[in-house]
């Protein structure tokens, strides 16, 4: 069952490879999404300061009647916080909004605030952020800790001046958009790739070779899009409100051939559409 198969991270916290993504889930909504994909089964759940729901995603978590301890859940540090004290209050308050005493993954969203991303320097900032994080760590307040849209030189700063080693990078993978490289790099280092918009953020339905792939194992499109980025060796993250498409999503049950990896390893799509707006999309 996917919602039993695990990665290990570098620390021995083993991450569940399928998760719920809830960006773009209103707060007054989000509680009973997360309480929908619960019940159907998934364990890990996926916030952040910037998507504005985290007192919903507690709620839910609470109200599906599941034990803390068996969701994995993370959020994310505003990308905008590049300060030490900032950082450590806004990782207070999170843990407030959410209604936990700790989350499992606790990720600085980007290595620039969004207004200059893939912009100007921030590794003073970055690394002020990351202590932060690695006190929050130290103190239980995250069983784990990671960067969010960090590239290698994001990365080495944090390899060459900080304490710990992220445990995970989260960012833009879809067939379509993969960025070998940096997947590699993150894996040669014991840092786990989350795969977030695994489906394009619904740009890649439309893709011919994508389709055809998907006819041949007789799945749906987003099904063979999961699939793929899971096969990567990421944590998978597609992000829905709809329990029919929660569950579509979760039926993985198939296995996509070295050759036709490849067909999507290659592919490039990258046309975004209304959604090119957002920086993530845009660079």
């Amino acid at each position: 069952m996917i919602f039993e198969e695990t990665y290990s991270l570098s620390n021995g916290v083993d991450i569940l490879k399928l998760g719920l993504g809830t960006w773009f889930i209103d707060d007054d909504k989000a509680a009973a999404a997360v309480e929908s994909a619960i019940h159907l089964g998934y364990r890990n759940i996926d916030t952040a300061q910037a998507y504005g729901n985290e007192r919903g995603v507690g709620e839910g978590l609470r109200s599906s009647g599941i034990n803390r301890e068996a969701i994995f859940l993370s959020t994310k540090l505003a990308a905008e916080i590049k300060d030490y004290d900032a950082a450590t209050a806004a990782i207070d308050e999170s843990l407030g909004k959410l209604g936990v005493e700790y989350v499992d993954l606790f990720l600085i969203h980007s290595p620039q605030p969004w207004a200059d991303f893939r912009g100007g320097d921030y590794k003073d900032g970055n690394l002020a952020a990351w202590r932060a994080l690695e006190d929050a760590y130290e103190a239980g307040k995250a069983r784990a800790i990671g960067v969010s849209n960090f590239q290698e030189a994001d990365i080495n700063n944090l390899l060459e001046n900080a304490s710990v080693t992220p445990h995970v990078n989260q960012i833009l993978v879809h067939a379509g958009n993969t960025p070998s490289a940096l997947i590699d790099f993150c894996q040669n280092h014991d840092i786990v790739v989350q795969a977030y918009s695994p489906i394009a953020h619904g740009a890649i339905l439309d893709n011919p070779a994508v389709i055809t792939l998907a006819e041949k194992y007789q799945v749906s499109v987003p099904q063979l899009c999961i699939r793929y980025t899971i096969q990567l060796g990421t944590v998978s993250l597609p992000k829905t409100a709809n329990p029919d498409h929660m569950r579509e999503n979760a039926q993985l049950d198939f296995e996509i051939s070295a050759a036709d990896m490849e067909t999507l390893k290659n592919l490039e799509d990258r046309d975004y559409g209304e959604f090119s707006v957002f920086p993530v999309y845009n660079k």
